[in-house]
């Protein structure tokens, strides 16, 4: 599907786009909603950028001073994507895209997003939430083990431990910045796959190597240049191929998902171990994001993408006509 086939409302509609925020994640908000209004503009739309810096109040008469027809949310991390801006725009009674409030808060959770994975028999790695106090004391878990923050996103604050270090879990537990509690869980090893959903459609498998073998998959291979390499369809054998897809279907709509998620995995290749890290109600939005590069890959252009997201807050989307789901490599092993 090529530009051309996006055919927008008789009348270009007005758009807000939401970006930058006061996250950790800032940067890669800014370029998500830079690359968003472009795409809006070449499909015709009036669009109107908002930078929600840290007085709300600000935000709120930016927003009712461009009455948008509705809102194009490119925020990321908390604030963005955790229910509070999703709360402050229904309280203003605008449209908006991606999730709502309650679907937004459980995934920017990570151990509200375990709860309701586990809940619908979805596969997650053994875990349990720990105090920086109790993490200096003795280790969560047998070794290899990861530590993530409850609520931040692209691996913020992450850190993977092989051995337990007494030495290194009392470091990482001084310097904590990330609230009251930690998330433990057993480290998976082998490869690091996503696959994005589109309404109720899982789009493809993409799987992501870091320049190094078994590489993690932190802020830094996510967005500074030649940090990671992405490869799709992921050469995997098809019968989880099919998994990796149906999981990310039910996980979003598990979670009560909108408009489009990302569902993140580890492929165990040696046990045959696909076991879910997180759902991401806010994926990136560059045109060089996960998600609409296997939008493109289902024959979805950019522009069309983003006009889709806005009908869809609209609630008026049409269905999308998608390509075949690209077939991997054959595959017989890990």
């Amino acid at each position: 599907m090529t530009d051309k086939t996006i055919l927008p409302t008789p009348t270009p509609l007005s758009i807000a786009v939401l970006m930058g925020g006061t996250s950790s994640e800032r940067s890669v908000s800014l370029s998500s909603g830079g690359a968003v209004m472009e795409a809006l503009k070449q499909a015709g739309h009036h669009v109107h950028a908002i930078d929600a810096g840290p007085d709300i109040t600000a935000t709120i008469e930016a927003l009712k001073a461009c009455k948008p027809d509705a809102v194009f949310n490119a925020l990321h991390g908390p604030g963005g994507e955790d229910g509070a801006i999703q709360g402050v725009l229904e309280w203003l009674g605008l449209p908006y895209t991606h999730s709502g409030i309650l679907a937004s808060a459980i995934a920017m959770n990570k151990a509200s997003t375990r709860m309701a994975l586990q809940a619908a028999g979805l596969p997650v790695a053994e875990g349990c939430l720990i105090t920086p106090d109790e993490l200096k004391e003795r280790a969560p878990l047998p070794a290899p083990y990861v530590l993530k923050p409850v609520a931040e996103g692209s691996s913020v604050g992450v850190h993977i431990l092989h051995e337990d270090d007494a030495a290194k879990r009392h470091a990482i537990a001084g310097s904590w910045t990330f609230g009251p509690q930690i998330l433990a869980e057993r480290f998976i090893p082998g490869r690091e796959l996503t696959v994005a959903v589109l309404g109720d459609e899982a789009l493809a498998v993409t799987e992501i190597l870091t320049p190094e073998s078994g590489g993690f998959y932190d802020f830094a291979a996510k967005y500074q240049a030649n940090g990671s390499r992405h490869v799709i369809p992921a050469p995997l054998p098809a019968d989880i191929t099919d998994q990796a897809l149906t999981l990310a279907r039910r996980a979003h709509q598990a979670l009560g998902c909108r408009g489009a998620s990302r569902t993140d995995y580890r492929y165990d290749g040696d046990k045959g171990e696909l076991v879910i890290l997180e759902v991401n109600t806010q994926p990136g939005m560059t045109a060089t994001s996960l998600l609409p590069e296997q939008a493109a890959a289902r024959g979805v252009s950019y522009p069309l993408l983003c006009h889709w997201l806005v009908m869809d807050a609209l609630g008026r989307a049409e269905p999308l006509s998608l390509h075949p789901v690209p077939q991997p490599e054959p595959a017989d092993g890990p």
